[in-house]
């Protein structure tokens, strides 16, 4: 009848067309007495929206919040569900990113679209860095990245940004950024993308970023029939921005309709 996601205190249900009020209802007292953890019931009420993927939703059972208190992988998180965009779905995926990431000696890591600091706070966590910037456009999200950053005690290798990714990364080239009392330049040895559904790719501003060999982690959406297209497509864009890369994995990393996914797509800069 419902799908659902649970963030901690918060299940958040997606009914199908011409569910009855009753049913709805009846559907989150279930939740609710399913999942000891779980104190509020919503219903999302409208779909992923813009660039900041904001949803809306409504109270259906249990305690009148939007603040979820989240764990995943030994990390804590606070979040404004409608507000600040985050799937636990990709809580594997986090994961596996931090352990291919540990595989590399001390790097230094971009993370892009970092929303709430998910992917920076586990890769951290459960690799070894050198460092990581993250960059979050939302305003709402950076607020609570912060939090999250100091809830987790990774203030000392997370560096957080505000802002538009094609903003902040020139001020990365232009030696701005201040690490260490330092105004340096930053090239990086990981580059994660996981960029929301857009048009937009960002690779200019990622291969920008890139030293000689690093690994950049994208995420590109399209149907199972249009991954060569796409495919082709970076290996355009970086020959356009005069960098050469070579894909060494590709991995659907979650469904966005039938047979058509997200695609972790892993690229060495050659």
């Amino acid at each position: 009848m419902a799908n659902y996601d649970i963030l901690g205190n918060i299940a958040i249900l997606k009914f199908h067309n011409n569910v009855s009020d009753e049913a709805k209802m009846n559907e989150a007292k279930k939740i609710l007495n399913q999942y000891k953890g779980v104190s509020t019931v919503l219903e999302k009420t409208d779909k992923v929206h813009g660039r900041l993927r904001t949803i809306k939703t409504r109270l259906l059972v249990g305690k009148k919040t939007l603040i979820a208190n989240y764990v995943e992988n030994g990390c804590k998180f606070n979040l404004n569900v409608e507000t600040c965009y985050f799937s636990p779905r990709l809580s594997n995926e986090r994961l596996e990113i931090a352990k291919i990431i540990n595989k590399i000696k001390k790097p230094r890591v971009l993370v892009m679209f970092s929303g709430v600091a998910p992917f920076p706070i586990v890769i951290a966590k459960h690799s070894r860095v050198s460092n990581i910037v993250s960059i979050e456009l939302g305003k709402d999200c950076e607020k609570y990245a912060r939090e999250n950053i100091k809830l987790n005690k990774l203030d000392n290798i997370i560096e957080h940004i505000q802002g538009d990714v094609k903003r902040i990364i020139p001020k990365l080239l232009n030696g701005r950024l201040s690490v260490k009392g330092n105004l340096v330049p930053l090239q990086f040895d990981v580059v994660v993308m996981p960029r929301p559904n857009l048009k937009e790719t960002f690779l200019k501003e990622a291969l920008a970023v890139s030293k000689k060999g690093a690994l950049i982690i994208y995420y590109g959406f399209c149907a199972e029939t249009k991954l060569q297209i796409m495919l082709a497509e970076i290996y355009g864009q970086a020959e356009k921005y005069k960098r050469k890369v070579k894909i060494t994995n590709i991995k659907e990393a979650g469904d966005i309709a039938p047979y058509e996914h997200r695609y972790r797509i892993e690229m060495k800069v050659l």
